[in-house]
């Protein structure tokens, strides 16, 4: 009996170890699970926030970014938020480095979006020491940002055109143009894996461009996005904006306006994203005013292609006006005294979209706003991004002087003592195009306040024979 009682006390001081120690273990799981992080699903923001977007050549550009400010000029015309381009043309990862205290904390962001790689795999198949370079200055760009309080939007490098690449004149090497476009999906996908574990935001500028590829060419097989096989053209930048944008998870709507009448005739509405007042049923249409929160998202002639190809009106910018209880017939509908166009009244009743229509007041509006953004990004902010390229060459040199110890080249150092001569103005040009460039969003934010708007749908009386 004794026995058996002492034998009883071990498998019960054994059962209280076990579970003592599958305790312990799901505890640790579950802390380890409560230290994940949920990736970035959208920017939060509030008028004074920062947003930097740092980069290379297709940064420089100032056109992907150009169109995203466009979308959040007239999207949030009560909102003024701070944008800083922060691309150089050639710019690698460590050349981000570089500057970083200058082109980027100075701006106090509150998050920076980071499209490098391009240059990084220096136009050659797959190499791993090339990668763990831009591995190791990726990570350490990525502390820093974390080090000054924001929160980094990894983007994917953007696509190599093989093909636009083997038309072009350039002479390549084969098995880099058959290859670069994988190696860019490789470092796009380490990014994605570093977003997801850390809790940034993540942008897929990659397969966008792509797919939208591969599908025109189904029609044309020449086409291209990217004639350079590099440097994504208007068109093609307006697809990284609606990445950007798409991926952040904006608001995609600017209105929604539904209009009926009442058991007892009266009319109803139901409106989203503005106010709608003085709604009467006439006896051949209705008329209302309506005073909208926000403009449609609209992009300059040489970008319209992208808009098409990716549905942006629709997607991103839908302006849908819903009319019910109207006699059958043809029905004009003007704004402000502008006619528009003409519709069914089926199609009234389904819904039309106003969002792409140069016609309507709205969009002229918005053209006007996209215009002087043109004018602010291909003036002043281009000017402050070149003032950046004589840094990148000094900046460069002199690492590899440094490297030398105290056998210097001495010719180099000459050049190096030249650059930081030429850069002595650099605060000059940047202060001034910063100001120039502010003078101009003044005018955006005076251009994109939505105004009370009169709508008149009346019925299109049908012309008397003779």
């Amino acid at each position: 009996m004794k026995y058996l009682k002492i034998r009883s006390q071990l498998i019960g001081l054994v059962a209280v170890c076990l579970l003592l120690q599958m305790t312990t273990l799901l505890s640790a799981q579950e802390a380890k699970q409560q230290t994940h992080k949920a990736p970035l699903s959208k920017m939060e923001l509030k008028t004074g926030d920062s947003i930097v977007f740092l980069g290379d050549s297709i940064t420089h550009q100032c056109l992907y970014t150009q169109y995203v400010e466009d979308f959040f000029y007239t999207r949030y015309p009560k909102m003024r938020l701070k944008f800083h381009n922060a691309g150089v043309g050639g710019a690698k990862a460590w050349d981000a480095l570089a500057r970083f205290d200058r082109d980027v904390a100075a701006y106090h962001p509150k998050y920076v979006t980071v499209l490098l790689g391009m240059n990084d795999g220096r136009y050659q198949p797959f190499n791993d020491e090339i990668f763990l370079t831009y591995y190791e200055d990726m990570k350490e760009l990525i502390s820093k940002i974390e080090g000054i309080g924001a929160t980094p939007i990894l983007m994917t490098p953007t696509m190599f055109d093989a093909r636009a690449a083997r038309l072009g004149k350039r002479k390549r090497d084969p098995a880099a143009v058959e290859l670069y476009n994988s190696v860019l999906a490789y470092y796009g996908t380490w990014l994605r894996e570093v977003a997801a574990e850390s809790g940034f935001g993540f942008v897929d500028m990659y397969s966008p461009l792509n797919n939208i590829t591969i599908t025109e060419r189904q029609k044309n097989p020449q086409f291209t996005l990217i004639r350079d096989a590099i440097h994504p053209d208007p068109p093609g930048q307006v697809v990284m904006a609606v990445a950007l944008l798409s991926d952040m998870n904006v608001q995609r709507q600017v209105s929604r306006v539904t209009i009926s009448k009442k058991a007892n005739g009266e009319p109803a509405m139901a409106a989203r994203g503005g106010k709608l007042s003085d709604l009467k049923y006439t006896d051949d249409g209705v008329t209302f005013t309506w005073l909208a929160d926000s403009l449609p998202w609209v992009v300059p002639e040489e970008a319209k292609l992208g808009a098409e190809l990716t549905k942006l009106g629709h997607r991103m910018s839908q302006e849908s006006l819903s009319i019910h209880d109207l006699p059958p017939g043809r029905y004009e509908l003007s704004i402000d005294g502008q006619v528009v166009g003409q519709y069914a009244n089926t199609a009234l009743a389904r819904h039309v979209e106003l969002q792409g229509n140069p016609k309507t007041p709205q969009y002229q509006q918005a053209m006007k706003v996209a215009l002087l953004n043109q004018e602010r990004n291909a003036g002043p902010v281009k000017d402050k991004r070149n003032s950046w390229r004589a840094f990148q060459s000094y900046a460069r040199l002199k690492r590899e002087v440094d490297a030398q110890g105290d056998q210097k080249d001495e010719k180099k150092v000459a050049q190096v003592a030249q650059l930081d001569k030429r850069l002595e103005d650099q605060d000059r040009v940047i202060q001034e195009s910063e100001a120039a460039a502010k003078a101009l969003e003044d005018k955006i934010y005076e251009v994109n306040q939505p105004v009370a708007r009169k709508y008149v749908l009346k019925k299109v009386t049908a012309a008397k024979k003779k």
